[in-house]
C-alpha cells in the first residue's frame, strides 16, 4: 500500500513520492478522471486502461488507476494478487474504507491501482437500495489526491458501477475494435452518456474513440475503421492500436505491455495513444481558460 506522510493526502498540500528518483515533492491537486467505457466485452478496455496509464507514467505523470470490473483483470494484469487484499473498490463504495486505504504500488513508477474484488460482482445488486447510489464512486474520488490522472476501468456493461464511473468523470474514453459489429452497441452508450451528462454529471464529454484490434490484412478493419471516423469525425484517435501477441501475453507476467516488450508494435501504439491524449488534454485546457478570461 502507498504511505503518505499524513493518513490521506488531503491533510497537507503536499506529498512526497518515495518511488520517483530523487524524492521530489508534488502538490496535490484535483486529478483528472477518465472513465474507459464500452457495454460491449473483448473490445480491449483493460489493455488500454493498463496501458495507457502505464505510458503516461513514464513521461512523468502520476496515475491510479481503478479497477471497477469484478473480474479484476486490470488488477491481476498489474501483479496485484487479490487474494491477499484486505480492501478493495467495494469498500471505498460501501463507505467502509477511504480511498487510500486500497490503493496498491505497481512495478511501474508513478502508477498505483485501486484493485477489484470479487465481492464486486454483488455490488449491483446491493446499489439498488443504497442512498446516492449514482455518487458513491465521486463521493470517494472527488477532491485532492496525489494523482495527475485517474483512470477507471468500467465492466463490459452499462450497470450501477458503469453509472457510477460516468457520474463521477470528466470525460469518457471508448475503445471500439475493428470488427463486424463495433458500432453496434455504441449509439447506446453515447445516448447513456448524454443522459448522465442531463442529470449528473453536466461537464462529462467523449475525450475520444480508439480503434483497437485493428488488423491490417484485413479489409474489414479498414472498413470499419474508416466508417468510425466517417461517424464520429475528430473524436476518433488518429492512433490504432493493432492485434499484437505481445500485448495478450503481458497480463500473464502481471506487466503492462509497455513494460513486457517495449519495443512491439502495440506497446508502441499505446505510447503515441498517451502522447495524443496529453496532446488533447492541453488543446482541452487551453479552450477552457480562453472560455473563462
Amino acid at each position: 500500500m502507498a504511505q503518505y506522510p499524513a493518513r490521506y493526502p488531503l491533510a497537507k498540500k503536499t506529498t512526497r513520492d518515495k518511488r520517483n528518483t530523487g524524492g521530489t515533492v508534488t502538490t496535490s491537486g484535483v486529478p483528472r478522471i477518465f472513465a474507459i467505457a464500452n457495454q460491449k466485452g473483448g473490445v480491449g478496455k483493460t489493455t488500454t486502461a493498463i496501458n495507457l496509464a502505464t505510458a503516461m507514467c513514464a513521461v512523468g505523470k502520476r496515475v491510479l488507476l481503478v479497477d471497477l470490473d469484478p473480474q479484476g483483470n486490470a488488477s491481476t494484469g498489474l501483479g496485484v494478487r487479490r487474494s491477499s487484499l484486505k480492501h478493495s473498490m467495494y469498500d471505498v463504495l460501501f463507505g467502509e474504507a477511504h480511498i487510500m486505504d486500497v490503493v496498491q504500488d505497481t512495478k511501474v513508477p508513478g502508477l498505483s491501482v485501486a484493485p477489484s474484488s470479487v465481492h464486486l460482482s454483488g455490488a449491483e445488486i446491493e446499489l439498488v437500495t443504497a442512498d446516492r447510489r449514482e455518487h458513491r464512486l465521486r463521493d470517494a474520488l472527488r477532491g485532492a489526491l496525489p494523482y495527475d490522472y485517474i483512470i477507471m476501468d468500467c465492466p463490459p456493461s452499462l450497470n450501477l458501477l458503469t453509472l457510477n464511473a460516468l457520474v463521477t468523470a470528466d470525460s469518457v474514453l471508448v475503445p471500439l475494435q475493428c470488427e463486424f459489429y463495433a458500432l453496434e452497441g455504441l449509439s447506446h452508450l453515447v445516448k447513456t452518456i448524454e443522459r448522465v451528462r442531463r442529470h449528473y454529471n453536466a461537464g462529462l464529454d467523449i475525450h475520444g474513440v480508439i480503434l483497437t484490434m485493428y488488423d491490417r490484412r484485413n479489409n474489414l478493419s479498414g472498413m470499419v475503421a474508416n466508417d468510425v471516423r466517417a461517424h464520429f469525425g475528430d473524436k476518433v484517435y488518429k492512433t490504432v492500436i493493432p492485434r499484437n501477441v505481445r500485448v495478450s501475453e503481458a497480463p500473464s507476467f502481471g506487466l503492462p505491455a509497455i513494460v513486457y516488450d517495449m519495443r512491439c508494435p502495440g506497446a508502441q501504439a499505446y505510447i503515441h495513444l498517451a502522447s495524443e491524449v496529453l496532446r488533447r488534454e492541453r488543446q482541452m485546457m487551453k479552450q477552457r481558460q480562453e472560455s473563462a478570461a
